[in-house]
């Protein structure tokens, strides 16, 4: 992916280096997180070959399991990952629109540069979102913030860890995020690439561009009158996969836009999306696939659905809400 020296976001907050001892609850109010040992994974796709160098972590796989995980925050309630911020500068010829939001920590070369990645693509989904809600929606695009942590964090949504993984909370209309993740993302997954961790920035946007359309509202509503928790499951499989097809579209309109795929970084989208399907991550974990308890979608679903958005372009092609949509 070609990010260097672009223009970065001016809506990113930087929180690494801070202490935050999250207040967890036992449960999140009417959010839309994984049931009883579930967790949440990102969808992402691998950039042509070459990666930025990023934090390393070294959670184990039980930790890593939860860690892959994207999903959202509704209300009070986890849906989700991700957040920006950080305090490094742009590099080349752009800004990265980093700047810390307080504290004075002392950040890595490979931290910064993480930072500064994070930070462009940001900005990349906040002119194509814009675009697209002029284009098909005519009225403006509200962009989130993104908070960059590192260890754990505090939302309007409640306290999480980077062992929940990338989320956004529609409270406080953030994304956030510990690009440590991204390391987990590569060496645990396979999932290598820079646009692979692109993917995984742009799925979180992608719900808070379902949360701007209404979608997580209903969708929450939804799952309040779901009559069972397997019900509750599909509703969310739906908003997972209208996210990946989002940053489908997000990939496409991106090209279009300044050019930035290099050759192999939709087929490497695509070989993640078969890596973090719900179905592939109960294999990985010695556990016995259960359709009724998926919340992401199947590896097939997510590459088609990545695929979608990225041929269709609109918001109108993503609509997996739609009969027969599935």
């Amino acid at each position: 992916m070609k990010w260097r020296g672009r223009r970065g976001s001016d809506n990113i907050e930087d929180r690494r280096g801070q202490s935050s001892r999250p207040v967890f609850r036992s449960r999140l109010p009417g959010g839309f997180g994984s049931g009883s040992g579930r967790s949440r994974r990102p969808g992402g796709f691998g950039g042509a070959g070459r990666r930025i160098a990023l934090p390393r972590s070294r959670l184990g796989m039980i930790v890593l399991f939860a860690v892959m995980v994207i999903g959202a925050l509704s209300q009070g309630g986890l849906l989700d990952d991700m957040g920006g911020g950080m305090g490094g500068g742009g590099t080349g010829g752009g800004g990265s629109g980093l700047a810390p939001s307080g504290g004075t920590a002392t950040l890595s070369q490979t931290q910064r540069e993480a930072g500064e990645f994070v930070s462009v693509v940001l900005a990349d989904t906040e002119e194509v979102w814009a675009e697209r809600f002029r284009a098909e929606l005519g009225r403006p695009y509200d962009p989130p913030r993104l908070v960059l942590f590192t260890g754990a964090v505090r939302s309007a949504c409640g306290g999480a860890t980077s062992a929940a993984g990338p989320f956004y909370c529609p409270a406080d209309r953030r994304a956030y995020l510990d690009t440590a993740f991204f390391d987990e993302l590569s060496q645990r997954l396979g999932a290598e690439g820079d646009f692979a961790a692109a993917y995984v920035i742009a799925h979180e946007i992608g719900h808070h561009v379902e949360h701007e359309l209404g979608v997580l509202d209903r969708a929450r509503a939804a799952q309040a009158e779901a009559a069972s928790p397997d019900a509750a499951n599909a509703v969310q499989v739906r908003v997972e996969l209208q996210a990946d097809c989002l940053a489908g579209v997000w990939a496409m309109r991106a090209q279009e836009r300044f050019g930035s795929l290099e050759p192999g970084d939709v087929d490497e989208a695509l070989n993640a999306a078969a890596r973090i399907g719900d179905d592939a991550l109960q294999r990985e974990a010695g556990q016995v696939v259960r359709p009724e308890t998926f919340q992401h979608g199947t590896s097939a679903q997510r590459r088609a659905w990545f695929q979608r958005g990225f041929e269709g372009g609109t918001i109108a092609s993503c609509d997996s809400f739609a009969d027969g949509a599935l």
